[in-house]
């Protein structure tokens, strides 16, 4: 529909990654405020335990650590009886960037990364899996 003369060819190979915490980030564009995004634990917990934060674009790195450490599993990122702690940066750094996109591209109408694999701390982030709406600006 955008670019209906398009050619994508190739494949995308990336390491397997292995233990870490999923997480979520969405954003959904509001009528009234914009870009509205959105933080949590991901995969099923987000759709189980509904612990979610909530800021308007556009974020800087004290508002994204707030988003982060207001959630009630925070805990279980930071590292709790002994596990090690996830590297909370990375999430800081994947929001802000991300808040940062949905403010440069309004046609970015909703967007997910769900699951977010969190890896230990000074190990950084992979998206797993990644949806995207778009829409006109």
């Amino acid at each position: 529909r955008y670019m209906p003369d398009a050619h994508i060819a190739g494949v995308q190979v990336q390491k397997m990654v292995t233990g870490g915490k999923e997480v979520i980030i969405g954003m959904n564009r509001d009528v009234q405020f914009g870009p509205l995004l959105m933080f949590g634990l991901g995969g099923t917990y987000v759709e189980f335990l509904k612990d979610v934060s909530f800021a308007v674009a556009p974020i800087n790195k004290d508002n994204a650590k707030h988003m982060v450490a207001s959630i009630k599993t925070y805990p279980l990122l930071a590292g709790v009886r002994g596990e090690e702690p996830s590297d909370i940066d990375s999430i800081v750094d994947t929001l802000t960037k991300v808040s940062q996109m949905v403010v440069d591209f309004p046609q970015i109408l909703e967007f997910e990364i769900n699951p977010l694999m969190v890896l230990p701390d000074g190990q950084g982030c992979v998206a797993m899996d990644i949806r995207l709406t778009l829409g006109d600006e």
